[in-house]
C-alpha cells in the first residue's frame, strides 16, 4: 500500500454513483477497509476487472463477489471502479470507514479461521475444474490465502491507524496491534 495514501480520495463524483451497496448487506468475507460488497450478482465479472482485489465465494455462499484486498494504489482503485460499474445490482460500496471500528476490525481478524475454512471450501469446489472462470476463482482463493497468512495483518494495522487517527500512517509511524 502506498504510504499515507487514501484510496477513497481519488474517486470522482461519477465513480461514487457506482457504489450503492449498503453496510447492512455486507458480505462477511470482505476484508476490513473502505471498499466492500453486499449481495452482488453471480456473473463473476469482478475478477475480470479487479483481479488483485476481488474474489468469488464458493457456491455455498451464493457465488458472490467480495473485496479480499483493499486497493493498494490508484490503478487498483480504478479497477475496483470498473468492477463496480460491471456489477448490475450496484452492491459495491466505499463507505466502510463510516462503519468499521477498531474493535470490529480486531474481531474480524480474530475470526479469520472462518475465512480460511471458506477458502478451503472454495478451493475444493473450483480447484480441479477445467472451466477458466472456476480456475480463476481457485487462483483468487490461493492469493487470498497467501495474503491472509502474510501481508493482511500489516494492512489491517495500517487501517486501524486510519480509524484511530483519521488518516493513513506515514512512513515509520507506529501501528496499532491487531490483538
Amino acid at each position: 500500500m502506498t504510504v499515507g495514501w487514501d484510496p477513497v480520495a481519488g474517486l470522482t463524483g461519477e465513480d461514487r454513483k457506482l457504489f450503492q451497496g449498503r453496510w447492512e448487506k455486507r458480505l462477511w468475507l470482505n476484508v476490513p477497509g473502505p471498499f466492500y460488497t453486499g449481495e452482488t450478482d453471480t456473473c463473476w465479472t469482478g475478477r475480470l476487472n479487479a483481479p488483485a482485489n476481488v474474489m468469488y465465494t464458493a457456491s455455498s455462499e451464493g457465488s458472490l463477489e467480495y473485496v479480499f484486498r483493499q486497493p493498494r494504489n490508484p490503478d487498483e482503485v480504478r479497477q475496483l471502479v470498473d468492477a463496480a460499474d460491471e456489477e448490475p445490482f450496484q452492491e459495491y460500496a466505499y463507505d466502510g470507514d463510516r462503519w468499521w471500528t477498531p474493535a470490529a476490525v480486531r474481531q474480524w481478524w480474530s475470526a479469520r479461521g472462518r475465512v480460511e475454512e471458506h477458502l478451503t471450501a472454495t478451493l475444493a469446489e473450483y480447484g480441479d475444474s477445467v472451466h477458466p472462470a472456476d480456475r480463476d476463482a481457485a487462483t483468487g482463493a490461493r492469493e487470498f490465502r497467501a495474503y491472509l497468512a502474510g501481508g493482511l495483518a500489516g494492512d489491517l494495522r495500517a487501517y486501524l491507524f486510519r480509524l484511530e487517527e483519521g488518516r493513513y500512517p506515514g512512513a515509520g509511524e507506529r501501528l496499532p496491534e491487531l490483538g
